[in-house]
């Protein structure tokens, strides 16, 4: 995995729990398509409305592919529907970064 794309939502906080529905959804399709979830993320403290997801890939022409199939996976595209349908995500932004390999996964 040399690149992450680092997805910034703003959420409704009064359906906190239609995002957590929407994230674990992510969680079946992102690696049957290509991506390596490295984890969907909801607000604890602090501010109530941003949240995270982050999907590592090799290189950012296996992120063009994966984009590619994503719209074509029917699973996919029904849970874009879920989330304009219901309105929870009020913004979305992302960030490609490049992943430090030594820092990742290290155990305490």
């Amino acid at each position: 995995m040399n690149v992450v794309c680092f997805i910034r939502y703003e959420i409704d906080p009064f359906q906190r729990e239609a995002f957590r529905r929407y994230a674990m959804a992510w969680g079946g399709i992102i690696p049957r398509l290509g991506g390596q979830l490295l984890g969907y993320f909801l607000p604890h403290e602090g501010s109530n409305v941003e949240a995270w997801g982050l999907v590592g890939f090799a290189s950012l022409a296996d992120y063009e592919a994966y984009r590619a199939r994503l719209k074509g996976d029917a699973e996919a595209q029904a849970n874009f529907e879920f989330a304009q349908r219901e309105r929870f995500i009020r913004r979305e932004e992302r960030r490609f970064c490049q992943a430090v390999a030594e820092t990742l996964a290290v155990a305490a």
